[in-house]
């Protein structure tokens, strides 16, 4: 058994807890323990990983409804004071999605800006994991937030969701076509991941992935 899975399986099967939701960049928690952070497109299925992965239903508010999540929510391990001499050794990011053209505009432009100044600004983030819905594939909006994540250098990884709802020869394709978008991008990092949080599927390599760079 690897290192990494070793910590990841230390990180994920302690219970974690809802912290902070984070309307605005002055409501950040303190720079300190390392953080990874979901991206996507609205309803590309955030909150339903975040709870898969640490295997609590009712963690992270899960919701139909495109543009549901509307803060930065954090989440950490529980049993820490949160003091400088006892932080947790991690926190997870659920970010607001993007992309979802029925919220009014200045919402969804808060939104916007929210997100951006938070990938820009945070020297404790590791790394982002970009969600992309499987049964749809990257599309315009998710190639801006590359090129932003690639300007600002912010190390990102790509998430096949909701992988159970289209068929494997379908699922292969998608990896290859994924694949080549992203081979040139400077902060891509080069393994794709394909998930099912309904299935279970890739929960694991998700895990130890997300292991491997807060370690690093």
């Amino acid at each position: 058994m690897t290192e990494a899975v070793i910590l990841a399986a230390e990180l994920f099967v302690r219970p974690w807890i809802f912290i902070r939701g984070v309307p605005a960049m002055k409501f950040l928690p303190p720079e300190g323990p390392p953080e990874v952070a979901f991206a996507g497109r609205s309803n590309v299925g955030k909150s339903s990983l975040i709870n898969a992965l640490v295997g609590q239903r009712g963690l992270a508010r899960t919701s139909n409804t495109p543009g549901r999540t509307q803060e930065l929510n954090y989440f950490v391990p529980d049993g820490y004071s949160g003091q400088a001499d006892d932080l947790p050794p991690m926190a997870l990011v659920d970010m607001p999605g993007y992309g979802y053209a029925k919220a009014p505009k200045a919402q969804v432009d808060a939104w916007t800006k929210l997100v951006f100044d938070y990938l820009k600004g945070r020297v404790t983030l590791k790394r982002v994991y970009l969600l992309i819905d499987a049964r749809h594939g990257i599309k315009k909006n998710d190639l801006e937030v590359m090129d932003l994540l690639d300007k600002a250098a912010v190390s990102y990884q790509v998430v096949l969701t909701k992988s159970d709802k289209i068929k494997p020869p379908a699922v292969e394709r998608l990896l290859t076509e994924t694949q080549g978008l992203i081979r040139k991008r400077a902060a891509a990092f080069p393994e794709i991941l394909a998930t099912s949080s309904e299935k279970g599927i890739g929960l694991d390599a998700l895990r130890e992935a997300i292991a491997q760079a807060v370690a690093h």
